[in-house]
């Protein structure tokens, strides 16, 4: 796949979920633990989505276990943590690999779309997030020690951006 609007992933609920739905927005995909020094992230992720989501903004999760075995849930047990700690009310998907031959294919392509520091193409820990524009290009990748609340001028910015014609 060479655009964000042809994957289709799965929710925490086993449901499709097809990017496609998501166009003309600005998405901020993040790998998620809950048992991580950066968790409280939920927190700000979620106060950033109800600040901008009429506006079309959208933050999808991905719990991932890859980096500590800091997500050690199921899917369920995730969602519940979520809402009763963070009242997290953003999509979150099925649990993922986002490194190694089981990787998510979203995150494959984000990983070649935005390599990190140096051209690194891996995700190095929990949180780290990928910015994509109304258009479904990744504009900015940010590392987990960057807080949501840091990048909502980005956000805005992007905001105030026009969708391009298809």
């Amino acid at each position: 796949m060479s655009k964000f609007y042809e994957f289709t992933v799965t929710d925490n609920k086993g449901k499709e979920f097809p990017f496609e739905n998501l166009k003309g927005q600005v998405v901020l995909v993040v790998n998620t633990a809950s048992k991580c020094g950066f968790t409280k992230q939920y927190k700000e992720l979620e106060e950033i989505y109800q600040k901008y989501k009429d506006q079309g903004f959208v933050v999808i999760a991905f719990p991932c276990n890859q980096f500590g075995h800091q997500e050690p849930g199921t899917d369920d047990q995730i969602v519940e943590f979520c809402s009763r700690n963070y009242g997290v009310d953003f999509p979150l998907m099925k649990k993922v690999d986002v490194n190694g031959p089981n990787a998510s294919p979203v995150f494959e392509w984000l990983k070649r779309e935005k390599p990190g520091l140096l051209g690194f193409k891996g995700i190095k820990w929990n949180f780290e997030k990928f910015l994509i524009d109304r258009n479904g290009n990744v504009v900015r990748r940010y590392s987990s020690v960057k807080t949501p609340s840091k990048i909502s001028a980005d956000i805005e910015s992007l905001l105030k951006e026009p969708k391009s014609a298809p």
